[in-house]
């Protein structure tokens, strides 16, 4: 099977405004409605992340996901995540990946399970983000964790890791960053972004110089009680009461959610080199927002 070039990484090479999206695989063995809501994606996007256990709730394995959008002709970015699997369950699904045409990782430590719909079930965490880093960097040079030769050949993951500007330990935030650049990552996703002015700040005394590009993560806000769901619920999230109160005023608040990530993507655009969307169970609207921010088809 011949699959396209990595589209997600000859745009980041080229210096291009990077746009990814995130898709949440089915919780189910039924397909049908990711790939028809990552097909709205086509022309707009440069990849799709799909998620892995996001919030420790179940769905279909990422892998398996980011396989049949692969089939479908859409570039994934596959989101690995260290809760649930140990070493040699990682390894070999890093290395199925390669296998079957995947090239895009994103290396993410997992939400804990208490947060998830099986609160009994047990976490394993062998490494966390930066050592799953330096495991896919080890693939990627040929020799497997413990540092034995692959003898079926190295694989080529273009992996890239996750990021919160709005974290309240700035020397933590600093450490985490550097430690994850020396480990491999090519590209930053970030957080739900809410205060750009932390944002600017990331950029402009952490950031700054390391040739690796940020993406901003710009959440769709569907009402005010959408909002603060968000704000109780996401660790590390602030939602502005005043983006709530705009929300609570509208006579349409999904469409003045939608205005309001267009307003955030447009302010991302002066920031960083890209943004990351995230609109859970409407990704079909991502690209209206991109219309509104004034962001064109690619």
């Amino acid at each position: 099977m011949v699959f396209a070039p990595n589209r997600f990484q000859t745009a980041i090479q080229s210096g291009e405004f990077l746009i990814t999206a995130e898709v949440a695989p089915p919780k189910g063995g039924d397909p049908t409605h990711m790939i028809r809501m990552a097909e709205t994606l086509k022309g707009r996007v440069h990849a799709v992340n799909i998620t892995d256990g996001s919030r420790a709730v179940l769905r279909m394995s990422s892998l398996a996901a980011s396989v049949i959008l692969l089939h479908q002709g859409i570039e994934p970015i596959c989101q690995v995540a260290c809760r649930d699997r140990n070493v040699v369950g990682l390894q070999a699904d890093l290395m199925g990946a390669q296998a079957l045409g995947i090239r895009n990782v994103l290396a993410l430590t997992g939400d804990p399970l208490k947060a998830g719909d099986h609160p009994n079930a047990r976490s394993v965490f062998d490494v966390e983000s930066v050592r799953l880093l330096q495991l896919i960097g080890k693939l990627n040079a040929g020799f497997d964790f413990n540092d034995k030769p692959l003898t079926d050949g190295a694989t080529e993951l273009f992996v890239g890791a996750a990021i919160d500007p709005q974290c309240p330990s700035w020397s933590g935030l600093q450490r985490r960053f550097e430690r994850k650049l020396t480990a491999g990552a090519q590209f930053f996703q970030s957080q739900l972004i809410s205060d750009f002015d932390k944002l600017e700040k990331f950029m402009t005394q952490i950031a700054t110089g390391c040739d690796k590009p940020i993406l901003a993560g710009i959440f769709l806000l569907k009402s005010a009680k959408n909002a603060l769901f968000i704000r109780r619920n996401v660790p590390g999230v602030h939602i502005p009461d005043a983006i709530i109160e705009r929300l609570e005023r509208a006579s349409d608040p999904l469409q003045e959610g939608m205005v309001i990530a267009a307003e955030q993507v447009r302010l991302a655009r002066d920031l960083c080199q890209g943004v990351h969307m995230m609109a859970v169970k409407r990704e079909d609207l991502i690209p209206k927002i991109l219309d509104l921010a004034g962001l064109p088809p690619i």
